[in-house]
This record gives structure tokens, sequence and C-alpha cells, in this order.
């Protein structure tokens, strides 16, 4: 018999085994866009009015009713109390962007204006789609706001999970291999640059009800390649945490943490020993 002719029914067995009570990844991937062009209008190069952000808002609250129809079984009561708890914080959220806009213009010297950074930064797009996402998350909705969050990880590198706690004026440089775990806790003026991880200590299901990411406090610069780890690992107000550091244990406010990796430069032409690579 042609294995492939029992494709259909172990593929129709395993529709019959997952829940089908979920949200169209595709959908949620369009809601997130249509917001985030909604809170920034100048992504899309477009004029608006007053008129139309306010018929754009209503169709954004009939899609986000949409998304969480089947996941909450079509409760009228309870989507619309969601959804309006969500769009409630929407102008907190934008002002905290906003800010975190012009920690961006502020920090980067290559950027021109703040526009540069709305429009084309990956660092400002995956705290955008985080924060949002965030929202959603303290409103107990589930897989809504994990779909968003792989959404943009896809899109920039950055994988910020929606239950992580970040406070204001937040800036990620350049931004590729950044993952911050669920459980961290980031304070109010941290930057962070690419390949920086907030993770766990290690991975076990029975853990997920604890705090297994660190806690970066406030005024913290956390350089490339840097990886810090544990539930119980704060790191102090104002510390700077150097480039490829491999932490796991708690640094006192105003630290210096670094390592110095021995590197040798010789004028080649003296240079006798032989040196083979094989590529």
């Amino acid at each position: 018999m042609d294995p492939l002719s029992q494709l259909p029914k172990e593929i129709f067995r395993s529709y019959e085994r997952y829940s089908t009570d979920v949200p169209s990844v595709e959908s949620t991937h369009h809601f997130v866009e249509e917001l985030v062009m909604f809170l920034f209008p100048v992504k899309a190069n477009r004029t608006v009015s007053l008129h139309s952000l306010q018929k754009e808002l209503r169709h954004l609250r009939f899609r986000l009713e949409d998304l969480l129809f089947p996941l909450f079984n079509g409760s009228g009561q309870e989507i619309e109390g969601i959804v309006n708890s969500f769009f409630s914080s929407l102008p907190s959220v934008y002002e905290l962007l906003l800010n975190d806009a012009e920690v961006f213009l502020d920090s980067d010297p290559s950027a021109k204006r703040v526009e540069e950074i709305l429009m084309s930064y990956p660092g400002f797009h995956a705290i955008t789609v985080y924060r949002i996402a965030h929202e959603l998350q303290k409103l107990d909705v589930p897989l809504l706001p994990r779909i968003m969050s792989e959404f943009i990880h896809g899109k920039t590198g950055i994988d910020i999970h929606p239950g992580a706690i970040i406070g204001e004026n937040f800036f990620i440089d350049h931004g590729t291999g950044v993952v911050i775990g669920e459980t961290s806790e980031i304070g109010n003026n941290v930057k962070i640059y690419q390949g920086v991880t907030l993770g766990a200590l290690f991975v076990e299901r029975a853990l997920k009800d604890q705090k297994r990411h660190p806690t970066i406090q406030d005024g913290v610069i956390i350089y490339s390649g840097s990886t810090i780890l544990g539930g119980k690992t704060v790191v102090g107000h104002d510390s700077i945490i150097g480039g490829n550091v491999w932490l796991t244990e708690s640094v006192e406010p105003y630290s210096l943490v670094y390592h110095k990796p021995e590197i040798v430069i010789r004028d080649k032409k003296d240079f006798i020993e032989p040196i083979n690579f094989y590529i």
C-alpha cells in the first residue's frame, strides 16, 4: 500500500485530536498590522482625518471581537469586556511607544528623524507589538498574545514573550537574536543590544508558575551577545553588562560586568608557526 494514501486519514485523526476553538493565525497577523498602522499612519504613507480614524477604530474593535469569539465560546459579555478594556488601554500604550521612539532617536546617532524609527527600526517594531500583546496577556486572553509575539519574532528576529514586564523608555538596538523570556522584569530606561538573552537556567514543565527569568533594574545597559539567566538573578540599577558576558548571579547597582578575552595582534611577516584552515 502506498504510505501516502494513509496520510489524509492520519491528518484527519490529528484534526479530531486538537481543539478548533482557536483564532485564525492569518487574521491575527492582519489585526496586528492594521492596529500598528492605526497607531502610526505614517508607516502607510497616508493622510488621515479624525473621521477616518474613528471609522478604523470601530473596524478594529470588530476584528478583535472576531478573534476572541472562538476563545471564549462566543460569550458576548466576556468578549465585550475584554475589547473595552483593551481599547481603553491604547492611549497609555501609545504614549509609552512615543517615548520609546524618542529614546531610539536620542540613542542612535545614525537616526535622523523619528519617522525613520517608526517606519524602519526592527527593535521599535518588536516593542510596539510586544506592548500590544502584553495588554491582552494582562487580560488573560489565551493564545492570541503569543501568536502576535511570534508574528513579529519572525519578522525581526526579536523574541519577546508577551508575559514579560517591560518599563518605560525601552531601547533595543539592531535587535537580531534578542530573547526576553516570559517572567523577565525590565525596569525603565534600559538598553539592550543584539544577541542578548534573558532566559531561564533550565526548562521544565513543573516550573511554569515560577519566576524563571532575570530582573533588570532601571538604567541598565546590556551589550551584544550577553546571556543573563535565572529567576533569582537581579541586575542592579545603572549597571553595565559588557558584550558576551554569561551571568547567572545577581550584581549590585552601578556594577560594570565584563570579561577580557586575550587578543594577540602580531605582524604576520614575522609569524613562522603554520596555520591551517579547513573550511
